[in-house]
């Protein structure tokens, strides 16, 4: 007998089973930077430096490995242009732009209830 996701809709994944890797790809999207990350992104490219700076608070250090294993996964193109200095851009893919989506609407949700949750 097969299992079902949470949702009922994909045979052989559940997010609630201890080995499905739905947990891996749930843990990378739950994490602030990744979240914010895709956010920044959703209009369009952007270079490191513009992505730091936009992201204020994270290190270097985080937001590399961020970015990379959200290249990794599928969720960002990592586009290298050869100049002097060396030229990177971050954008999203089409699988960075269809969870863009759910991604924005929790950051709406936690802007608009913030001060609820701060009480």
């Amino acid at each position: 007998m097969s299992t079902l996701c949470a949702t009922g809709k994909h045979d052989k994944h559940d997010v609630y089973a201890a080995q499905c890797p739905c947990r891996d790809v749930l843990d990378l999207l739950a994490n602030k930077w990744a979240a914010l990350a895709i956010g920044a992104l959703e209009d369009g490219p952007l270079r490191f430096g513009a992505l730091q700076r936009q992201l204020q608070g994270i290190s270097p250090k985080v937001l590399t490995a961020t970015l990379r294993r959200l290249e990794e996964n599928g969720f960002l193109h990592r586009e290298i242009y050869p100049a002097v200095p060396l030229h990177v851009e971050y954008s999203l893919t089409e699988l960075g732009h269809s969870v863009s989506v759910p991604l924005a609407a929790l950051r709406t949700w936690v802007e608009t209830n913030l001060d609820q949750l701060t009480a």
